[in-house]
């Protein structure tokens, strides 16, 4: 067996609540410690002093375009541009997440999907789950910041999939528009492959949203943003939180923007309240993240940022979020009331429950990953660990 690590003088969250008890890790796994006292009787090779540390499940992000710069829909630099970015998400706390490709031209996608492939996390960087696809197959009269002339349909179904991406076999998230001809028969497909299907950038109803649920769809992209507004007669996606057509025993998630820019106080507290079960925070950060103001890019098309917020150049479109996964913590946090073990519980076991991978990531229960994240009383970061190892430390 691996050297028997106790972290001591901490709080850690486990069961939706936060509570003093060390946590113990070997292997780069979290192990019981009735088991060392009453089995192997044995202490611990290495004790570290938290501090009063809050310690969380590591941070799983599954919506970002970019940062320091760098973009991953832009052909150049893939490769270096995600390795950067991953590293500097740990200082963000997070340790797990999900490069975003924007909607592109086909040989975008030919180029950069193999070159974001899935591997563990560590001192390098943070855990690459799989890619998310945001678009092309969205609408046009919601596309956002996605250019025009690269969105399309799938009229043959799931071979114009192929056809575009020219590989499925990094992707893990794919939003698109539910209203799209042979959408249920793409979901479908997809869901059999295991690649997750979130709808969004689309003019759906909520009927529209409902057969997409009931073939497959799990996930609502960015809630609120590049979909039809709620309406008392037809509540669009936003309807799908309280939907009474949802087959029983499946949980429809939501991702959420909560950077105090694209979606207000009283929508994150409107979402919070209908459907917290569902409620996943997400950044949708882009290229400008960590930069400063000025002239930056996302994707094919120039994007301008001003007062900390992110324009399409020369317009007032917002077009992503140069927000951390903290501060989007801290925002929701302030903004819907909640418990701080639920803010944190959104960052981590909610993507995770999502993912399917619950039981190893996102939690801090026995035989999960070692990945989490040292908070101080402020909710900054402090550390970031992953398979029990520290790969970030704020005073390093």
């Amino acid at each position: 067996m691996g050297k028997l690590t106790q972290f001591v003088n901490c709080k850690i969250l486990r069961n939706h609540s936060i509570f003093k008890e060390d946590l113990w890790v070997r292997d780069g796994k979290i192990v019981n410690p009735e088991k060392v006292f009453f089995d192997e009787k044995v202490k611990a090779d290495f004790v570290i002093d938290c501090k009063g540390s809050i310690i969380a499940p590591g941070f799983i992000e599954l919506q970002i375009n970019g940062g320091l710069g760098y973009d991953f829909s832009f052909l150049e630099n893939t490769e270096k541009g995600v390795s950067v970015v991953s590293k500097f998400l740990l200082s963000h706390g997070v340790t797990s997440f999900c490069p975003t490709v924007v909607t592109s031209p086909k040989e975008i996608y030919h180029s950069v999907l193999p070159k974001i492939t899935r591997r563990k996390g560590g001192k390098n960087g943070a855990t690459i789950i799989g890619v998310h696809v945001e678009g092309p197959f969205i609408s046009k009269a919601k596309k956002g910041a996605h250019p025009p002339e690269h969105i399309v349909t799938f009229e043959k179904g799931i071979s114009d999939l192929e056809d575009v991406y020219g590989s499925l076999d990094n992707v893990q998230i794919i939003t698109l528009a539910p209203e799209l001809d042979n959408s249920s028969k793409v979901i479908q497909e997809l869901r059999k492959r295991n690649i997750i299907v979130s709808v969004g950038h689309s003019i759906a109803d909520l009927a529209n949203g409902e057969v997409a649920v009931n073939n497959g769809a799990s996930l609502i992209t960015h809630l609120f943003n590049a979909m039809l507004p709620f309406h008392h007669r037809d509540p669009g996606l936003v309807g799908l939180l309280a939907s009474d057509k949802i087959p029983e025993g499946r949980t429809i998630f939501f991702g959420i923007i909560s950077d105090g820019i694209h979606t207000q106080a009283a929508a994150l507290r409107i979402a919070y309240r209908v459907h917290a079960e569902g409620l996943i925070l997400v950044t949708d950060a882009i290229s400008a993240m960590g930069l400063n103001e000025g002239q930056h890019k996302i994707g094919q098309m120039d994007i301008e940022i001003r007062d900390r917020k992110a324009y399409i150049a020369g317009t007032n479109t917002l077009c992503g979020s140069i927000a951390s996964m903290i501060q989007c913590i801290k925002i929701f946090l302030q903004a819907t009331g909640c418990t701080p073990e639920y803010a944190l519980e959104a960052a981590s076991l909610h993507p995770a429950k999502l993912l399917g991978i619950e039981k190893v990531k996102g939690t801090l229960d026995f035989g999960a990953d070692a990945d989490f994240v040292f908070l101080n009383e402020n909710f900054d970061v402090v550390s970031t660990w992953i398979a029990g190892e520290c790969v970030y430390n704020v005073e390093a």
